[in-house]
């Protein structure tokens, strides 16, 4: 695998683990939210689409993210590997939480600078309610993607559960 997309629920670790894949295999790792979120107020980059293109030309790369909607069919056309982080809520949602509060205690930069708030918590948008939200909806949208003949062939590795990633990892 060259091109890789890192899928799966808001909170699941998907820049972790794609990070941590990319420096193991050189490849160069985009984080999807930093690249989409480059203003205060959660600005959406007005190059966004074409910072995508021009990184998935590229030979080799993983991605943290299924896309967003501008840039999903393109980036799942290129790539040739998907690790599915396919948890539960059970697993999802502890993790979720946990980071959103660290992040809105400590007051952490995040995405073009800007932070979680107490508010934001009351958001649709808001990580937490985003990922028990999404959960059901995003697993069957990759689902479906990894199965469709446009984005074959996909090498598509599926984890159940973040021992079986944290196993494969160690065996790259």
């Amino acid at each position: 695998m060259e091109r890789i997309l890192v899928v799966g629920a808001t909170g699941a670790g998907k820049t972790t683990l794609a990070r941590a894949v990319g420096e193991r295999l050189g490849l160069p790792h985009h984080e999807m939210d930093a690249l989409y979120y480059t203003g205060p107020g959660w600005a959406v980059d007005d190059g966004f689409v074409d910072t995508v293109t021009r990184f998935s030309d590229e030979p080799r790369w993983i991605v943290d993210s299924i896309g967003s909607s501008e840039v999903r069919d393109l980036l799942w056309e290129r790539a040739d590997g998907v690790l599915w982080l396919d948890y539960p809520r059970r697993v999802v949602m502890p993790r979720v939480l946990r980071r959103s509060l660290r992040r809105t205690v400590a007051r952490e930069r995040v995405f073009g600078g800007n932070r979680e708030t107490w508010s934001g918590w009351l958001s649709r948008e808001h990580p937490a309610w985003w990922s028990w939200s999404q959960h059901a909806s995003r697993r069957d949208e990759i689902e479906r993607r990894t199965r469709d003949p446009r984005f074959t062939p996909l090498r598509t590795l599926r984890f159940d559960h973040p021992h079986r990633a944290a196993a494969w990892l160690a065996s790259l």
